[in-house]
């Protein structure tokens, strides 16, 4: 099943739950946790890396790694996803987690399958690159946060994409299904929140490509996730009136750890296009300094 929707994943006290038994795949992972005011929620990482994320609320993380020694980390958080940057928290493999929120919170813990053990690590908010991609009907904001290059992992790379609404993002389509110079293999979590209250919905599309035979078209909600093994992915569809957010999760088996992709060249010139336009002036949708603009201006 590759659109998921609210509810349908729940385990172990957890609101969603995607691992490699549950997608089908051998890296990407994905759970999203609520916690009540004093709540304390204990896991173990296991074979994975993870990055523990606050959507909404802040909490404490104390790690408790292989070697016995132990980090804490106070994650401020934010009100929403739509009101600002968040800090967040890296866990290595084989560490036991502790998680506690005084104020109550919901957090997303992004995970991949790795082998390096790397410290636990605090990620402020201030670090992390923001970036307006695209232009015009196409413009979105992408957060960095755990992008290649921007925060070290051993597999994992996460960023956070908002899309005003009645705009379109993964746009234009393109794929990481293949390896090879220009492209890395990579299994690709979507998750998703919208603002504009309970009836805010978007649209998902990912159809097939040369190597991959993923094919769907899914009216998604808060609290939903899309699961891309391959194909050609985009566009994703912010309906008027609703701003979409989407958390991207993504790991892969090659040995570096790159997001590289391959536009739909019957869509690629759109690309292009950007040079000459603007930037919808609608971004950033909060107050944050934007380090990158691929398009339009700076």
């Amino acid at each position: 099943m590759t659109h998921l929707a609210a509810g349908t994943t729940e385990k172990d006290g957890f609101d969603l739950w995607v691992d490699p038994a549950v997608a089908g795949w051998s890296y990407s992972s994905l759970r999203t946790l609520t916690l009540a005011p004093g709540a304390l929620r204990r896991f173990a990482a296991g074979d994975s890396e993870w990055i523990v994320l606050p959507l909404a609320g802040g909490c404490a993380v104390t790690v408790t790694q292989a070697d016995g020694t132990e980090a804490a980390f106070e994650l401020r958080g934010r009100v929403s996803v739509f009101t600002g940057v968040s800090d967040f928290a890296y866990v290595p493999r084989d560490a036991e987690v502790t998680v506690v929120s005084p104020g109550g919170s919901r957090l997303a813990l992004a995970g991949a399958r790795c082998e390096r053990r790397l410290p636990a690590r605090y990620g402020p908010a201030s670090a992390v690159p923001v970036e307006l991609r695209g232009a015009g009907g196409a413009s979105r904001q992408v957060n960095n946060f755990a992008a290649a290059g921007v925060f070290a992992c051993d597999r994992l790379i996460a960023v956070e994409v908002l899309t005003p609404g009645g705009n379109w993002s993964s746009f234009p389509p393109h794929k990481h299904d293949e390896a090879g110079p220009h492209e890395s293999v990579l299994e690709e979590i979507y998750y998703y929140e919208f603002g504009g209250g309970p009836a805010a919905l978007g649209y998902q599309r990912v159809y097939p490509s040369p190597a991959g035979a993923t094919d769907v078209l899914a009216e998604v909600r808060t609290g939903d996730a899309v699961l891309i093994p391959d194909g050609w992915h985009g566009p994703s569809m912010a309906v008027p009136g609703y701003d979409m957010y989407y958390l991207n999760v993504m790991a892969g088996p090659g040995a570096e750890r790159a997001w590289l992709i391959s536009d739909d060249p019957a869509h690629a010139w759109v690309r292009a296009s950007w040079a000459d336009q603007l930037p919808d002036p609608r971004l950033p949708l909060y107050e944050a300094p934007v380090t990158k603009q691929e398009g339009g201006t700076v």
